[in-house]
């Protein structure tokens, strides 16, 4: 299963030849140079919060290694070792030019022994069988190449008994705030995207994206299909973003 919604699926190339992996590893290595601050202007800062929401939701044991899936810039990975200092962060992206990036703010913090940045991706996760005590994955999961399966990798990767925890955006469904959702979302984002970013395909494909995402139960139901349990979730600043938590389980 995957989200059918393809950041360049009206290019010539990617009708043809490139898959969604593809595409979306080209549109972030796109717009790597200014993702960090478009992040901050566009979401008005608040996508900090809801990092350390995600975060704050790992598990209260000491020495965790945690995997970071779509990592990206290294955000919730900073935000992890921020909040849990003696932990150790595998993050894993396919964007090359989203983890140079991330490396640099990793090493500006002096937190490269703690923080390791690998190319790769959620469908095939280059660590044995149970290595992780819990998995992170930050609006990524719009973008697996195939839904279940990247999902399945990254519950194979954690410890029984281990947790993965998923932030998303979700679609508002109450007014009047639906509306303004799907205005700014729909037509300012877009617009500022292609301005700053010089990509008029991203950041409309990351409304496209988030319309076609099988958020709160469906997801959860996703989450149980993977084989993970008791998935739960919170809808965040009126339902804007949601967080996933489901564990491993236990035998």
């Amino acid at each position: 299963m995957s989200i059918h919604v393809n950041p360049y699926s009206d290019t010539a190339a990617a009708k043809g030849e490139e898959s969604k992996k593809m595409q979306v590893e080209r549109m972030f290595d796109n717009i790597s140079p200014y993702y960090d601050v478009l992040n901050r202007v566009l979401t008005l800062g608040i996508d900090t919060i809801w990092r350390k929401k995600a975060v704050s939701l790992l598990p209260q044991k000491p020495n965790l290694l945690v995997m970071d899936m779509a990592t990206g810039t290294a955000d919730v990975a900073l935000e992890i070792l921020s909040q849990r200092p003696d932990a150790k962060v595998i993050g894993i992206d396919i964007s090359n030019d989203m983890l140079s990036k991330g490396r640099v703010k990793v090493a500006d913090k002096h937190l490269s022994d703690q923080i390791e940045l690998v190319a790769g991706a959620s469908e095939a996760i280059y660590y044995p069988d149970a290595s992780f005590d819990a998995a992170t994955v930050s609006f990524g999961v719009r973008n697996f190449e195939d839904t279940i399966g990247g999902l399945s990798e990254m519950r194979r990767v954690i410890k029984p008994g281990g947790k993965i925890i998923v932030l998303e955006f979700s679609r508002i469904r109450k007014f009047p705030f639906k509306q303004a959702f799907n205005l700014y979302f729909g037509r300012i984002l877009p617009w500022i995207g292609k301005v700053w970013s010089s990509d008029p395909r991203a950041y409309r494909y990351l409304y496209e994206s988030v319309q076609a995402f099988p958020d709160g139960k469906e997801f959860g139901n996703l989450l149980e299909s993977a084989g993970f349990e008791k998935p739960n979730w919170q809808a965040l600043t009126l339902g804007i973003c949601t967080v996933y938590t489901a564990t491993v389980p236990s035998s």
